[in-house]
This record gives C-alpha cells, structure tokens and sequence, in this order.
C-alpha cells in the first residue's frame, strides 16, 4: 500500500515552485493550512525531511530535489494518463497514420506534427514513406488517415498544398554536360536514368520521361539522388530535396531543349472519417499554414 498520494506531491512541487507556502496555496487554489499538512505528512510517511526555510524562502532540502525528481516522472504520466481520458471522452483520435511522398517537402511536415504533437501529446503519430500512388492506396486501404501526395483521390478529399519542381540533372562530372548543347531526349536515351518505383501494390503509375536504354529502379527519392550525386545516372528530381547540392555544384540541370522542369502539384488527400478527429484537423490546418510559408520563400521559377 503506498504511503504517500499524488496529491501530496502535487503540494510538494507547489511549494518547491513557488517558494513559500502562500505563494503556493494561491498557486493551486487551495488554503495555507492545508499545503502544510499534505507537504508535512508527506515527510512523515516517508521520514525524510523534504523543505526548509532559507530567510524568506522555502526551498527543497538535497533529499527533497532528488525524490521530486522522481515524483515529477509520477506527476506527468498522471497528467499523461488524464489526457488519454479525456480524449476517449471527447471522442479524440488516440493514434494518427500520415502517409507522405517522398519527393514531398519534409521541413513543414515536421514542422506541422512537432505543432500537432506539442497540442495532443497523447496521440501515437505513424508516418509511412511512400511513393507516386502509394500515399493514396493506404488511404483507400483504410491504413492511414491522411496521405501527402502527388495524385488527388477520385471522389474523396483533395486540397492542393503546393506546385514542387522537379529538375533533370547528373553530377557535374556526367557525360551529358559535355554533349552539345542544348540536348533534346534523344540525346538522354544511350545514358543511365534512375528512376522510383511506385509504392503502390495494386495500382502502379509511371511519372515523366522513361524511355532511357538503360535503367536503374529505386524503392525511394534518397537513394535516386544518392544515386545521381554519385555519377550513376541522371534523374528528374525535386528541387527542394537537392537545393544543397544545386547550391554547391555537385549537381548540375542538365541543359534540355524542352521539359528541363517539371512542375508537379501535391495534394492534402484523406478519409471521410479522420477529419472528425480534432488532432488531425489540427494536423492539417497547421499543415496548410506550413504550406503557405514554404511555398512563399520556395515558389517555382
């Protein structure tokens, strides 16, 4: 049977906080009198002497720090667990599936579920890396809530969140920029094209241009641009995942008569059922507004 109640250490960290027990009774609206008797009968069940006066303050004795450490771990799973509570009461989500493209931009993702997390910490949050048609098969599937991709779904939800380009380049080093210039397709079809498989089961698609002699099939966009950094071939990529080496002259567009960028439009697409989930109409509210910036400093050309 334990000795002590949350409440008591509720009172505790109070105090410790506050620095006097009046600032802590006003702190938690409770009397003076009885702050003193749940911090007093807390040392007395545990026989350790846990707050002292120091002039005009009330301060944690050494032993007091060290077990309010601890009872703050106690103190935030309480909390944790009502907040589980009352979601279930309101009927709240208790676990959100993002499904998100590969080429689609990571930074306002992230930014938008720390947001989303930061107001439901409760919520377990899976995301799935996907590409071309597989964020929308999951959400067909009923295997997540909400998909980022660059398909909308026949007769479902679909906003469009931003235009992203997508560049043809190789490696500085790559044959193609010691052709002629400029160079049409035709020019391409004798050198390696890395491309992504689509994540997709049951309906694969293709994007853009395939019709390379030779080519190299990739499960996602990371190991096309490692691939493409590394001199093995060259590819349509999104710009916003290879600025840096834009910027930094390891990757360089290669100088096409036609279709050199590629403007392709993402889409917010989820299920009937996930926008009654307040934590994910949250999710793709601040989704949206993560959008709206990005696409301000990353507009296309």
């Amino acid at each position: 049977m334990a000795k002590t109640t949350i409440e008591q250490w509720r009172m505790l960290k109070a105090v410790a906080e506050a620095g006097s027990f009046n600032k802590a009774a006003d702190m938690v609206h409770k009397s003076v009198s009885s702050i003193h008797h749940a911090v007093a009968k807390l040392e007395e069940n545990l026989a350790v002497q846990l707050v002292m006066s120091e002039g005009r303050q009330t301060v944690l004795t050494t032993a007091g720090e060290l077990l309010l450490k601890r009872g703050n771990y106690l103190l935030d799973e309480i909390d944790h667990l009502e907040a589980v509570a009352h979601s279930l009461n309101q009927g709240l989500d208790s676990e959100l599936t993002i499904a998100v493209d590969g080429a689609f931009p990571q930074t306002p993702v992230f930014n938008a579920l720390a947001q989303t997390a930061k107001q439901y910490p409760h919520i377990k949050y899976h995301i799935i890396d996907t590409v071309l048609s597989g964020s929308n098969e999951l959400i067909e599937q009923s295997k997540a809530d909400i998909a980022l991709s660059p398909f909308p779904i026949d007769q479902q939800i679909n906003d469009e969140l931003c235009v992203i380009e997508f560049i043809a380049v190789a490696n500085q080093q790559h044959p193609l920029h010691q052709l002629p210039q400029p160079l049409d397709y035709h020019d391409l079809r004798s050198y390696r094209q890395i491309i992504v498989r689509d994540s997709a089961v049951e309906t694969e698609k293709n994007a853009g241009w395939l019709e390379a002699e030779q080519r190299w099939t990739v499960s996602n966009v990371r190991s096309s641009i490692d691939l493409v950094c590394q001199n093995m071939g060259f590819s349509w990529l999104p710009k916003p995942s290879i600025q840096h080496y834009l910027d930094t002259g390891l990757l360089h567009p290669l100088p096409l008569k036609n279709g050199q960028i590629r403007h392709t439009s993402f889409y917010l697409n989820y299920a009937y059922n996930a926008y009654q989930g307040e934590a994910a109409r949250h999710l793709m509210t601040t989704l949206k507004d993560q959008m709206q910036n990005y696409c301000k400093n990353n507009s296309p050309t």
